[in-house]
């Protein structure tokens, strides 16, 4: 997908994207979304309905694509579902959770959405998809939050119904662009030839530029491919340019940045040395130890992250949900940072939930808790999250980012190590992106 797209300049009143909720679907619209049976799932032994004791929600990740997936994701919310209902629930209340087959797909993804719409879904919770466009205006005209997505595209930080839980690709970009300006000569941003892609080079120059240093090289790679060879040796050359301080190459290509690192490792014996840098989702713990560890080509590369590392100890309630339903499901990992997202999103749901009290759980009052200075905890692993409806960010097309934190990691001994102790706040950097 290379064409460009519409950028939302404003964001509407909420009036206009939030209509009553119908308490029927048309026929048509409910044999749709059956046939969408095959590719979501549910809780296995979890009833649902619509009545005052279930709660219904629904994550979805693409899987068993030839680009990025993530099915940990999914698969960490049906296992929240089955480990909350066995303490009793939410405030006594079920929770039904639906999952579904993103694929990667703005079809399959608008498809999502309409299943969550007949469903009567209270939230969309933990999901990721890059194709925002293709679901949230679903989600928008049915009144239905989306709750701690990934946070790929400019539309989960500009849709009033969109509460993200992290900076997202922003942050993680604009991070680690200041790090690398103080580290780094010529830099390559090695990225996806996709609109999602397309917003990531000012991202990354919103960083450079704070630290004094000059745009990345923006190299353009198909998502899918399976050898990069040339864009690698691309790569090499730029970042070895000019200047004679050793240059960087940085890859975000999510789960492809493992095939291009194999194509990187080839060619870098051709070119004089250069560091590498990326954000966390393209690599995680699980990337290192496959691509060799100590000896691999990450090796005292830089990563910004969201979160603390994943063996900090403010993950022992989130490891304990996996112990106790999830034990042996190679599917999540819970150095994963979609897995960590899900958490942190079901715990936001979860707070907006209980600040209700015995009152109606539906879309619309799950909305009304979190747009009415609902402040949600999370152990620490954010500040305090509280969405407004024009954040500090809004000056730049970023209304609904509340957390610019960003963590700094390095690569040592094949090990993700953190490099700098607590969060980096990055929001006057990103207030000086172009976008």
């Amino acid at each position: 997908m290379t064409g460009r797209r519409r950028i939302r300049s404003t964001v509407l009143p909420r009036s206009l994207v939030r209509p009553a909720r119908a308490g029927a679907l048309p026929a048509g619209a409910l044999a749709a979304c059956a046939a969408l049976v095959a590719g979501c799932g549910i809780v296995p032994g979890v009833t649902g309905g619509s009545g005052d004791e279930t709660i219904t929600v629904m994550t979805w990740a693409p899987e068993n694509t030839g680009a990025t997936n993530k099915p940990g994701m999914p698969a960490f919310a049906e296992a929240y579902g089955r480990w909350v209902n066995a303490h009793g629930g939410i405030d006594g209340r079920l929770l039904k959770v639906l999952t579904c087959d993103e694929r990667d797909d703005a079809v399959a993804a608008a498809r999502c959405a309409r299943r969550a719409v007949a469903e009567n879904a209270v939230a969309v919770v933990g999901s990721y998809s890059q194709h925002g466009d293709a679901f949230l205006p679903t989600l928008e005209a049915a009144g239905i939050p989306y709750i701690g997505g990934y946070g790929l595209t400019h539309d989960e930080f500009t849709s009033p119904l969109s509460y993200p839980v992290n900076g997202g690709q922003p942050a993680l970009l604009a991070g680690l662009g200041r790090t690398l300006a103080d580290a780094c000569g010529p830099v390559a941003l090695v990225r996806p030839d996709t609109i999602a892609g397309d917003q990531l080079p000012p991202l990354l120059d919103s960083g450079l530029a704070a630290g004094g240093h000059d745009p990345a090289g923006d190299l353009r790679a198909a998502e899918a491919a399976t050898s990069y060879g040339d864009t690698a040796e691309r790569a090499l050359e730029h970042a070895a340019a000019g200047t004679g301080e050793q240059g960087c190459v940085v890859p975000a290509l999510g789960d492809r940045t493992g095939t291009f690192m194999d194509s990187f490792r080839r060619a870098r014996a051709r070119h004089p040395e250069v560091r590498t840098a990326t954000v966390l989702g393209s690599v995680d713990q699980t990337v290192l130890d496959a691509s060799g560890g100590a000896s691999g080509p990450y090796e005292g590369a830089y990563v910004t992250g969201w979160y603390p590392e994943a063996g900090d100890a403010r993950w022992d309630p989130m490891k304990e949900v996996i112990r106790a339903e999830a034990f042996g499901d190679n599917r999540i990992d819970p150095a994963d940072a979609g897995v960590q997202t899900t958490w942190i999103a079901y715990t936001v749901l979860r707070q907006a939930v209980e600040s209700l009290g015995d009152g109606e759980v539906t879309a619309d009052t799950v909305t009304a808790a979190l747009d009415g200075g609902l402040k949600v905890t999370t152990g620490n692993l954010t500040p305090t999250l509280r969405w407004k409806f024009q954040d500090t960010l809004a000056s730049i097309g970023l209304p609904r980012l509340v957390n610019a934190n960003v963590t700094l990691h390095v690569v040592e001994k094949g090990r993700l190590t953190a490099a700098a102790e607590g969060f980096t706040d990055v929001t006057s950097t990103l207030e000086e992106a172009a976008l």
